[in-house]
């Protein structure tokens, strides 16, 4: 149940008590649905006589726990069991939303909270009638995460909702329904079910909070849930008018977006916010209190990503009093979020003190830096004028993309480059004709990280053809510009821009293996290929097994500066972002290079064999564009600033640098100038984004032995970030492998 407050209760206060019933949802979280690894999304279980708690089985043998609502089952239209398509989706999930139980929080001065994901209802995910048998033989060799099915990762322009409200919506699907007919009728008859149940959604709740006022004793509460009321009544047609209007706005555009398909992107949210907090400040309505309450509020419904700063179109300072509010907002929670702030070089400088000054001395994370000159500059390179690669927005855990123009897909495709490179090693060896070499296996490993690149190429076609039939993406529809105009989803011409993303994994893992072959076998002469094969293959075996593993792993690594393993890295980001970049889909849509692995490190780790910079069989790959831990006893953090800085794919998106460090670090004012220094020294390098974790090694230790030591210790697992103690123990000693070795 939310806390209670004292009459006259100040802005902290009620912030704290929030923060206790967010720590409280947490715990009952993690005590009936377990491990959570992935954003600490912000979903709340739903009233216990009305929540099912399911538990099954993924494909992989993980064990998954759902928690479904009562009273709903989605309607099929399909042999299969599943719903597919635009009339069949929106009918299901505007019908959820129409049963989904009310939430309103009287401390709070926004209303709602969402309590399921509609996805847990899918489960027959892509339409079987729609095969692309001829892939799956080359998806399954190289291991790849293909993008086919995968949803959202793009950016809606939440300024298309704050201006027409949902009552606007709703005109402009019935206008353009008319002007297309009959083409979109599916389509439009899937929005509208989706508006329909929002508004529904948004009525019951200020139904709720009138009642909750009637019956509630302290007039300040009593007071705030009366505004909640009105303000409800108000957006469940008409479009936001003040500040807390707009935040109320976006929270309820926002949690119908997780709930829909996961999406978690706000944008550019001080930009979109700015002209609210200018009238109501002029107005003499709001003061800087109450607005960071209201984003406090507003950051406490998701972890929505969030951009501050940057630049405008026309290249100047986008940083206003507003980015300054929100990153007091996340301060003064100490609750998991997700904002970027902008670093370049003529952005304002006194954010990116003051960001440095909170992420050390709330140790949570938070925020993340981001490396906007060379997104823009190498977005460019893609063909697009300065002006519109300057609107590209942050978005996701390493992703960016036009608000509302622009479909990306960012995240969803990856190619492990030590899978590419098993199949081209154990290729190699098997042909009696060729004698092994490093050459001779760099040249096969091109060859089939080019045939990898093409496979994906055809697969995003595929998924470009056929997504909109099987699970549409209506709730960004409404805010991007060209869905409802042309009748058509964004993943299949609804939008301007189609920049497909295609990321890059284990970098270090391969970087450091040529390295090891070409030191231990070919120069030093300490091992043969053919013995270094049955090492690989018996996993190391044996105290001889470990002794050649430790030998092949002590080599100048990826990140030591100036080693052949760095020049592998450089070698092996360049050839892949060529591949990518030589040529569109055979359908002719763009793709854009990346290196990210997210924390698909542990899942792609485990299809691949032992390696030889000593890597063993199933275990992780290589972090990103990261060095792997224990690359550099001495001056680490700047050591992999650099290297990572010399491995950017150059094309706009990103390869972030995961940075640990020890609180320590930041004592004084000399020391946060140090920060920064690093911070825009990786920046001026070609750096893009960096996700800096400040926690002591010593506290992270003591919460992996027992986490209730530490239930509210949050750390940036990758782009996202996370309670410790929801993660799973393979997540979580990911997170200590990484910050003891480096931290």
């Amino acid at each position: 149940m939310p806390m209670t407050i004292a009459e006259t209760c100040t802005y902290a206060q009620r912030l704290e008590a929030l923060r206790a019933t967010k720590m409280a949802h947490t715990r009952e979280k993690q005590e009936l649905i377990g491990a959570m690894n992935h954003d600490d999304w912000a979903l709340i279980l739903p009233p216990s006589d009305r929540r099912e708690i399911v538990r099954t089985m993924s494909t992989s043998g993980m064990p998954i726990t759902d928690c479904l609502l009562k009273g709903f089952t989605p309607e099929s239209n399909h042999p299969s069991g599943g719903f597919f398509g635009p009339r069949a989706v929106g009918a299901n999930f505007g019908r959820l939303l129409r049963l989904h139980p009310t939430y309103i929080d009287p401390v709070a001065s926004l209303a709602g909270g969402y309590m399921v994901n509609f996805n847990s209802y899918r489960k027959v995910g892509w339409n079987p009638d729609l095969r692309y048998a001829h892939l799956h033989e080359r998806q399954q060799k190289y291991q790849l995460g293909t993008g086919i099915g995968a949803a959202q990762h793009f950016c809606q322009d939440l300024a298309i909702g704050l201006e027409l409200g949902w009552g606007g919506l709703l005109t402009k699907i019935s206008h353009y329904r008319q002007i297309n007919a009959p083409h979109g009728a599916d389509f439009y008859d899937g929005l509208e079910a989706i508006v329909l149940g929002a508004q529904d959604w948004i009525h019951r709740h200020a139904v709720a909070a009138r009642e909750m006022a009637q019956a509630e004793a302290d007039p300040q509460l009593r007071q705030n849930l009366l505004e909640m009321a009105e303000m409800n009544t108000w957006l469940v047609d008409k479009p936001p008018r003040t500040f807390r209007e707009a935040c109320q706005w976006m929270v309820w555009y926002q949690m119908m977006a997780r709930m829909y398909n996961g999406s978690g992107s706000l944008g550019r949210l001080d930009v979109l916010l700015l002209p609210y907090y200018e009238r109501d400040t002029a107005a003499g309505i709001l003061t800087d209190e109450e607005a960071i309450f209201h984003i406090a509020c507003l950051l406490l419904r998701d972890t929505a990503y969030i951009q501050l700063g940057g630049p405008n179109s026309d290249g100047s300072d986008a940083t206003n009093p507003v980015s300054f509010l929100v990153l007091e907002a996340a301060h003064r929670l100490r609750i998991p979020a997700n904002v970027g702030v902008c670093g370049g070089r003529d952005l304002d400088p006194r954010l990116l003190q003051r960001s440095v000054e909170i992420i050390f001395a709330d140790r949570l994370g938070i925020p993340k830096f981001l490396g906007s000159d060379s997104v823009v500059e190498g977005f460019a390179r893609n063909g697009y004028p300065l002006a519109l690669a300057r609107q590209r927005a942050y978005a996701g855990c390493h992703w960016y993309g036009i608000p509302g123009r622009e479909y990306t897909l960012m995240d969803c495709v990856k190619i492990n480059f030590a899978r590419v490179f098993e199949v081209a090693l154990q290729e190699m060896m098997a042909d009696p004709t060729v004698t092994p070499s490093v050459d001779e296996l760099w040249q096969r490993f091109v060859a089939h990280l080019r045939i990898a690149v093409d496979t994906i190429a055809e697969g995003l076609d595929f998924h470009l053809d056929h997504m909109h039939e099987v699970f549409p993406e209506l709730v960004l529809d409404l805010c991007c510009y060209g869905p409802i105009e042309k009748g058509l989803d964004a993943s299949h011409g609804g939008v301007e821009f189609y920049n497909m993303c295609v990321d890059g994994a284990a970098l270090a893992t391969v970087a450091d293996s040529f390295a090891a072959l070409e030191q231990r076998i070919e120069r030093e002469g300490r091992i043969t290929w053919s013995e270094l094969m049955r090492y690989l293959e018996n996993d190391w075996d044996g105290p001889e097994g470990e002794r050649i593993r430790l030998m092949m792993k002590g080599i100048p690594r990826f990140g030591s500066g100036g080693s052949r393993a760095d020049e592998y890295a450089v070698r092996i980001s360049q050839t892949f972002s060529r591949l990518v970049k030589e040529k569109p889909t055979p359908n002719g849509f763009a793709m854009i290079p990346g290196l990210f692995s997210w924390a698909n490190t542990i899942s792609m780790g485990k299809q691949v064999g032992a390696t030889p910079n000593g890597r063993h069989a199933g275990a992780p790959i290589s972090h990103g564009a990261n060095p792997d831990p224990g690359f550099c006893r001495n001056g680490a953090p700047t050591a992999m600033a650099m290297a990572v800085a010399a491995v950017q794919s150059g094309y706009g998106n990103t390869a972030p640098l995961q940075l640990d460090m020890d609180p320590g670090i930041c004592q004084d004012e000399d020391g946060v100038k140090k920060v920064i220094g690093l911070i825009r020294t990786h920046f001026d390098l070609g750096g893009t984004q960096i996700n800096l974790n400040v926690v002591n090694a010593a506290q992270v230790l003591e919460a992996h032995q027992d986490p209730a030591k530490h239930p509210d210790l949050v750390v940036r697992v990758t782009g996202f970030s996370a309670y410790f103690a929801s993660l799973s123990p393979e997540f979580q000693q990911l997170v200590v492998d990484r910050i003891v070795a480096d931290g």
